[in-house]
Formats: C-alpha cells, structure tokens, sequence
C-alpha cells in the first residue's frame, strides 16, 4: 500500500536525484553545443543561387558537401534577382531560423546594374552587417563589380562602396569571385552574367580557400 510518508520520502528521492544530475546534464549541453555543427549562412542573389541550374549544382551546395568534415553548414539564402534591400527584408526571418556563426553577403549588384545611388547601396548594405552583427554572428563581405558599359564613375563608385564598409565595421571583405570565371568563356552562361554548371565546383574550391581563415571557431 503505498502511503504518503512514501509519497515524500520518493518526492525527495526524486529532487535529490535531480539537483545532483543538472550539473551533468548542463555539461552535455555545452558539450553537444561545442561538437555541433556551426552554419555558414549565404545572403547572395543569382550568383550564388545557381541561376537557371538546380541547387545541388551551385557552388553553395558543393561547398557544404566539400566542409561536413569541418562541421560547418552551408545554408544558402541566395534568391536570384534579389536587391540589397531585399536581402535585408529577409534577413531577420533567416537569422531567427538558423542561428549562422557566420553570413557572407553577396549583393549589392542588381542595385547596381539598376543604377541604383551608390549612397542609397552603401546604407542598406550597413543595416544588413549592422542586423547580423546584433544576432551574434560575423559578417563577410565579398565584393561586386559590375561591367564596365556602366560608366567609369559610377563603377568606380559602386565599387568603393565595399572596402569602405568592410573598414567601417571592422569585416573581412572577399575578392568577386566572378572576376576568375570571367577568364574562362566556357565557365559562363550565354548572357555573359553568369557562371554555368561548369563553373560551381571552381568556385566551390576558391571559396573554401578564401573563407577557412575566417571561419575560426571560437569557444562555446
């Protein structure tokens, strides 16, 4: 017959038993974070979407392939056709879905190929490092340029804008890993803008090369 000096007696069995294991279990907890996957997010537009192939082809893809040993993701956010401010309206729902480490942000070249103010870039794409950098993550910054039809001022002013932010907000900023597949005419699509199936795993590798020494894991 169960009695209720049995009822307390297990009651604090019980919460003894517990007290003594949270300790444990808070270990495991911190060392299941530390052993963890970390996410690479990628904020970009149609050169790291995989304009007109599928997603299992573009260099996103291959490069999460190419890193599970490292224990990193590779989420590709890239949505062709997409602006700055666009990436940027989108941002808060991806940051609060992934918890990236890290976000590399590709745009700012449909603004430009738009014509869009140099100025007007520039401030979105600040909001969208100042955004990651609120959500505890690392921005890295790759730089666009556009062709040259465009202008030698306004190119020359697109172009500024990403050195001048990468020193603004203390960030790494990436070569246009656009500017070694334009050296291969069979690496691009038939309008002259994008790289082909051909192309993604190049880039897969020259971005690996490029990010591992930003990647550095910190302490959990």
């Amino acid at each position: 017959m169960f009695t209720l000096t049995d009822g307390l007696t297990k009651t604090m069995y019980f919460n003894t038993i517990f007290r003594w294991h949270v300790p444990f279990l808070l270990l495991f907890l911190l060392t299941f974070r530390a052993v963890a996957a970390d996410t690479l997010l990628i904020l970009g537009d149609s050169l790291s979407a995989g304009y007109r192939m599928s997603a299992n082809s573009a260099w996103p893809a291959k490069l999460n392939e190419k890193w599970q040993a490292k224990q990193i993701d590779v989420i590709n956010a890239s949505i062709s056709g997409d602006t700055a401010a666009q990436g940027l309206a989108r941002l808060p729902g991806l940051l609060a879905q992934h918890h990236p480490r890290w976000v590399l942000i590709e745009l700012g070249g449909n603004d430009g190929l738009r014509g869009f103010a140099p100025q007007t870039i520039s401030t979105t794409l600040g909001k969208i490092i100042t955004q990651v950098k609120t959500a505890n993550a690392q921005p890295v910054l790759m730089q666009i340029r556009l062709p040259p039809n465009y202008g030698r001022r306004y190119t020359e002013a697109f172009q500024a804008i990403y050195p001048q932010l990468a020193e603004k907000y203390a960030i790494p900023l990436l070569p246009f890993f656009m500017e070694e597949v334009y050296l291969k005419p069979q690496w691009m699509q038939d309008d002259g803008i994008h790289p082909n199936p051909d192309a993604q795993p190049f880039i897969a590798n020259w971005m690996a090369e490029k990010l591992a020494p930003l990647l550095v894991k910190h302490e959990s």
